[in-house]
Parts: C-alpha cells; structure tokens; sequence
C-alpha cells in the first residue's frame, strides 16, 4: 500500500472514523492510484496539490462522504467578514454623502414668479424697453429641493451602519471555541 494511503489511514483513524468504513476508503483509494497509474497518470496528477497534504485530503474526503463533520476552512471563515467589510464600507460612504448633500442643499430649487407689468414707459438712463412681451422675473424664494429624499437617505444609511456595527460585535460571539493548535 502506498505511503499516501497509509497516511489517510491514519488520519482517518485519528478522527475516529470505524475501521471498516477506513479499510472501504483505503481500498478505493489505492484502487484509484493503481488505475490512475497504469493510464499513465501520476498521483500528483490525480490528486492535485492533495497529493503533498494527506492528512488534509483523508478528512475533506471523509467529510465529504458525511462521516466525519466537515473541517474549518479558510473560504468559509473569510467570505462573511469580507462581505461584511464591504456592507460596512458601503454604509459609511452612503452616511457620508447624505450628510453632505444636506450640508451644501444640492440640489436648490427656486420658486421664481413672473408678472407682466403695464406698459409703462422706461425712465431715461434705464434698461431699455424690452416691448410689449415683456416681463419680469421675481425669485420668491430658494430651497432645497432634495431635503426630504437626504434625510430619510441618511436615516437608512445610518441604520445600515449600526446593523454593520451590531454584526461586527456578534460576528466575535458566534465562533466556536477552537483547540489550541
């Protein structure tokens, strides 16, 4: 038997897995190498960067076949903080960009009335007579039209934050204890 089946023997052993269901691996693995290697196919050609960690392949494989719980790995363990780092991130742009939008009260709108006066003659030395379409134009007054849409902007960003902030704090009390390596 190969040294790479005995080394997946022995971690199968080591994790408890029944010697029965070891041997049944065992087997199948050995069988799988020795058809892999009258093809013309090497171990490490069959089982990848598998071949230089045994002891890891023994337990994803025993997992896998639902024997054993699955191992910690590190896609798992780094894909929700760097989702979260990113919620995070789009958060704190999101308070940020409300709050200065309602600090410079972009956009304005103004409220402009127009009259058209009597016609009246122009006093001299004054802008000269536009004619009989004429009129004035009167700014009655200049708000900011995006105000109401800002505030409730900022409301939910900052919402989106704290919910951010209570997963960072449960994101520390949610992990198993690990056995000290």
């Amino acid at each position: 038997m190969s040294d790479f089946v005995e080394q997946c023997r022995q971690e199968w052993r080591r994790l408890g897995v029944s010697d029965p269901l070891a041997d049944e691996m065992a087997a199948d693995l050995a069988s799988d190498l020795r058809e892999a290697e009258a093809e013309g196919v090497s171990a490490e050609e069959l089982l990848g960067s598998s071949f230089f960690d045994p002891r890891s392949f023994a337990a994803t494989w025993a997992a896998e076949r639902g024997i054993v719980p699955a191992p910690a790995g590190r896609a798992s363990t780094r894909a929700r903080p760097l989702a979260l780092v990113a919620f995070t991130t789009l958060a704190a742009i999101t308070v940020f960009v409300a709050a200065l939008l309602l600090a410079t009260g972009e956009p304005q709108l103004s409220l402009v009335k127009t009259t058209r006066p009597h016609f009246m003659p122009a006093p001299a030395g004054s802008v000269p007579p536009l004619g009989p379409n004429r009129s004035v134009v009167h700014v009655v007054h200049s708000v900011s039209a995006a105000a109401p849409v800002e505030w409730i902007f900022l409301f939910l960003a900052i919402l989106a934050l704290g919910f951010a902030a209570w997963l960072w704090t449960s994101l520390g009390r949610s992990r198993p204890p690990t056995a000290p390596a």
